[in-house]
């Protein structure tokens, strides 16, 4: 099974370097996404929280924790080659319109999605909390807005 550091390793080696908080919200929408296009099957089996800044994969977090920007070099633990082509197209087209967004951008448009708002339901804005971010809530949300074909 792929691991979130693989896909973080993916995005970085396409993308270049990038925030730490950038990278979390790619590999969230990359996992997300994947829901919707490839029928409901994850990305990776790793838990995604919503934490005050929207997003986090916290085994990611691990890697990356107290530094501002990160690159390939960041996630030793990654191995893009992994990936099939069917995943490669799905982080590719998450690249291509989530990309060129910075990270503040991101945080604010994962702060209107139910996913995160729901998961965040109860704590204040800047209160901390670990709650995870179902496959099941992102898989509906997301379904529901795509457009369709």
């Amino acid at each position: 099974m792929v691991t979130c550091h693989d896909v973080a390793k993916y995005i970085l080696e396409k993308q270049g370097p990038m925030t730490a908080m950038k990278l979390q919200k790619l590999v969230y929408y990359a996992q997300a996404w994947s829901l919707v296009w490839g029928e409901e099957t994850p990305l990776f089996n790793e838990n995604i929280e919503a934490w005050v800044n929207g997003p986090v994969v916290p085994e990611l977090y691990k890697s990356h924790s107290g530094m501002f920007k990160v690159d390939a070099q960041t996630i030793p633990k990654g191995n893009s080659s992994v990936l099939n082509n069917d995943q490669k197209d799905t982080i590719n087209r998450i690249l291509k319109y989530y990309g060129s967004k910075d990270s503040q951008w991101l945080s604010d448009l994962t702060h209107l999605e139910d996913p995160w708002k729901n998961a965040r339901h109860g704590l204040l804005p800047n209160e901390r909390g670990g709650q995870v971010i179902s496959l099941q809530s992102m898989s509906e949300y997301y379904s529901s807005i795509q457009p369709e074909n």
